[in-house]
């Protein structure tokens, strides 16, 4: 198979990893790639969806697979399957599940699926209300699109004011911003959750759980996310039922019965309080960084998953997962989240320690390739994950590995998996 992903990140690169090891894969392109995916296959420097469309058909692309959102919100699988092309991802319509917290949150109510009170409105007044009858903190969330960084939980109602003034009003967020959803705060603990869904069928993946606080101890600003690790003992086969049962299942079907059948990756980002599962958000592509600890747990070759699932013939496969545990610990540079840093030179040491080399590894997201040479040009630079028979190995791993990695302003999180460690 000849195979095309779409993205420049880290859970990209680790698609491709995955796709490099698969004995069905010939040729990986990547649309655009990073200074690394050079390593893996070949970048391609086309941003137009539908010059990317012909790009495919002429090179006799087998499956395209879309990692970010915003494509997909863009419409590109729409755009792709109307050249009778195969591509991995939900349509235009299905994607404002990611693409509109409105839409999103209007759809968990009329199908009954657990999530946090809320209203959504684009008037300040109407928002300010419904803040004064909530306790805090409070949530406040941009509409649309904003990079992992449109939800913002204030500590105090003035905070939230402010918040929602400034997304309305004030147009932090641009159009994204223009409506605002306000919620109550639900005090538990987060998971991950990622279902391949065929528009019909589905197979829930191992739940990983994501750390989005920039500092240790789950302090700082909201990130894109510093680190993540999979399976969680966090997740109990009843707690497992419940999810798959209250939000899983309903979502497929409701999408379906909505006339825009969910093809490609179903992440739920859940909070889970006193045991039950409530939806914060959908999104409609795999996590970063959460993809990079769950590719390499995947037993069954990637190129099949993410085929049938494009084809409908989900049913056929028979999906394995190694009985292994991955941990990933993002380096990030010097000012992130904050701001761009400046290019810094990246130098890895030779590993000698023959079972680090084997069991960990590197997944490259911001870098580029400068003269011959590797540099951080990104906010996320790499993750650095660790494979292991129990959570503390993979994580010795990963941390070992992050210490063979050298840049001017690297930064990362010293406590990944701290919950599942405690």
């Amino acid at each position: 198979m000849n195979i095309l992903v779409v993205g420049s990140g880290g859970r990209e690169y680790s698609i491709g990893l995955a796709l490099k090891r698969d004995k069905n894969v010939n040729d990986i392109y990547f649309a655009p790639g990073n200074g690394a995916t050079l390593n893996l296959g070949k970048n391609i420097e086309i941003s137009d969806y539908r010059e990317l469309a012909n790009f495919a058909k002429e090179r006799g692309i087998d499956l395209t697979i879309v990692g970010p959102e915003a494509p997909l919100v863009d419409g590109i699988v729409d755009i792709f399957k109307e050249r009778g092309l195969t591509i991995f991802g939900p349509s235009q319509k299905a994607a404002l599940l990611e693409g509109s917290k409105i839409y999103m949150k209007n759809f968990l109510k009329r199908y009954n699926i657990p999530t946090a009170k809320f209203i959504q409105t684009g008037s300040l007044e109407e928002a300010c209300e419904f803040i004064d009858s909530l306790k805090e903190p409070i949530v406040v969330k941009a509409d649309g699109l904003c990079g992992g960084k449109g939800a913002i939980i204030a500590k105090t109602k003035e905070e939230a004011k402010k918040t929602a003034e400034d997304m309305l009003i004030n147009g932090i967020f641009g159009e994204a911003g223009k409506r605002v959803v306000i919620e109550e705060f639900l005090d538990g603990f987060e998971l991950s959750v990622f279902a391949i869904s065929d528009g019909e069928k589905y197979v829930i993946l191992p739940a990983a759980q994501d750390h989005k606080r920039l500092l240790d101890n789950d302090e700082g600003p909201n990130t894109g996310g510093m680190g993540a690790y999979a399976p969680t003992p966090l997740m109990s086969e009843e707690l497992s039922r419940k999810i798959e049962e209250k939000i899983i299942a309903p979502t497929i079907k409701g999408m379906k019965e909505d006339g825009t059948p969910f093809e490609g990756v179903l992440f739920a980002g859940l909070m889970i309080v006193d045991s039950e599962p409530y939806v914060l958000e959908y999104n409609v592509r795999f996590g970063d960084p959460e993809c990079e600890v769950l590719m390499p747990l995947l037993k069954t070759p990637a190129s099949e998953l993410f085929y049938k699932a494009a084809t409908k013939d989900l049913d056929s496969l028979n999906i394995e997962f190694y009985d292994k545990y991955a941990v990933g610990v993002v380096l990030a540079s010097e000012n992130y989240p904050y701001s761009k840093s400046k290019p810094a030179e990246i130098i890895i040491d030779e590993i000698v320690h023959e079972d680090l080399a084997k069991h960990s590894h590197i997944s490259f997201a911001g870098v580029s390739l400068i003269e011959g040479k590797l540099y951080a040009t990104g906010g996320r630079v790499m993750v650095c994950v660790g494979i292991g028979d129990s959570i503390k190995e993979a994580r010795d791993y990963a941390y070992l590995l992050t210490g063979q990695v050298h840049f001017a302003g690297k930064k990362y999180r010293s406590d990944i998996a701290y919950q599942a460690l405690k």
